[in-house]
Order: structure tokens, then C-alpha cells, then sequence
């Protein structure tokens, strides 16, 4: 049932995935699906759970631990881009799932062999995760995005519409619209993890500086 569901969600979005749908999917009667579990958010959490069991977790070493959690968190974030709007099922409560539960616990370990204490550790896990998810609804965005005419909306065609903004209002938009765009993949998503983790330890600032 978890992967008849993960199937809708890759193919038409978290949002299309109904207790209905997957019964339908299962070409089962739509009462079915509850003879598995109680409620929809109890799918969600095993379908979250199901995703999370895809990351492969590394035994922290403290000379890589940054690489170490930058790894972990792409592999999670390619996860949420695989499965569109599956994030917001991390919000809507809780995990149990204890696949879901070990990723955190990943970055606990991992961030404190970088030298952070368990506060700063887990303060900046639920950072990491909040950013993962906002992240995976904003890019699909941005790579669809389409100008007045239609058409796709490049980079290169935002910066235009930039640099034409009035200087007197937006001056540092305005001078600096290339520089503030630029990035080739998922550039941003690694320099702001980097930022944030390497911001909890010495050691970590001294890698990112």
C-alpha cells in the first residue's frame, strides 16, 4: 500500500494522494486501505519513513563530518524533489517512523563529532530540515518559472527584468542582479547548509571561511 501510494505522489504530487486513490490504485474496495492503517497521516508518516529509508547514513568521521551531513542532506532533499510536495507530510505532526527518526539522529552525530554541543547539534538538524523542505517546493518552481510571454523565464531573463528596476529604489538589486542570481545547480542549497552547520562549531567556521 506504501508503494502504490509513493507511486501517485511521484506522478502526480503529494496532493493527489487520497485513501481513495490508493485504494483505486490497489484495485481494492475504498475502505480498504484502512485495514493497514488507522488514518491518511498515518500513510503520510510511512511514506515519509518509506523515502527516508532510501538515505544512506554514514558512520561519522570527524576529519569529514561536514561532507558527511551535506551527503545526508542532498540525499533527503533528492527524496522530497522526487515525490513533489511530499515535505509538507514532515510538518503535519510528529515521525514515528523509526526510518524517519534515524536520519536525525544522523545529523545529531554527525554535527557533534564536527565539535557542536547537543543543543547548538539539534537546533541546527531542525533548521536543516525546515530549509530541505522549503527547498524542494521553491526549486521545481523556479526551473518551471515562465515570463509574460510564456515562455521559459532563464536566468539570464530574470536578470534583465532586474537590471531594470528602478536604481533609485532597488540600487543593490539593480548593480549587483548578476552576481545575486548566479549558482549552477544546487550551489545555493550546499553554501546555505555549509553556512548553517559550519556556523554551530569552530571547526566548521573554519571551513567555511
Amino acid at each position: 500500500m506504501v508503494d502504490a501510494a509513493l507511486r501517485l505522489a511521484e506522478a502526480h504530487g503529494f496532493d493527489a494522494v487520497t485513501m481513495r486513490r490508493v485504494a483505486t490504485a490497489l484495485d481494492a474496495t475504498p475502505g480498504a486501505p484502512y485495514s493497514h492503517v488507522t488514518d491518511k497521516a498515518e500513510l503520510d508518516d510511512l511514506m515519509v519513513g518509506k523515502l527516508c529509508s532510501q538515505v544512506v547514513l554514514p558512520e561519522p568521521d570527524p576529519d569529514r563530518w561536514m561532507d558527511q551531513a551535506l551527503d545526508v542532506c542532498r540525499q533527503l532533499r533528492d527524496q522530497y524533489l522526487r515525490y513533489p510536495g511530499m515535505w509538507r507530510a514532515t510538518v503535519a505532526g510528529a515521525p514515528h517512523s523509526l526510518d524517519t527518526l534515524r536520519i536525525n539522529e544522523a545529523l545529531l552525530a554527525l554535527l557533534v563529532a564536527g565539535g557542536a554541543s547537543v543543543r547548538s547539534a539539534a537546533w541546527a538538524s531542525d533548521a536543516a530540515f525546515l530549509y530541505i523542505g522549503a527547498y524542494s517546493v521553491v526549486a521545481p518552481r523556479r526551473t518551471t518559472e515562465r515570463g509574460p510571454d510564456g515562455s521559459p523565464a532563464a536566468r539570464d531573463n530574470i536578470v534583465d527584468r532586474l537590471k531594470m528596476l528602478p536604481p533609485d529604489l532597488f540600487p543593490i538589486t539593480v548593480a549587483s542582479a548578476e552576481e545575486t542570481h548566479s549558482g549552477e545547480g544546487h550551489e545555493r542549497f550546499d553554501h546555505a547548509l555549509r553556512l548553517l552547520f559550519g556556523g554551530h562549531t569552530d571547526q566548521g567556521r573554519r571551513q567555511t571561511s
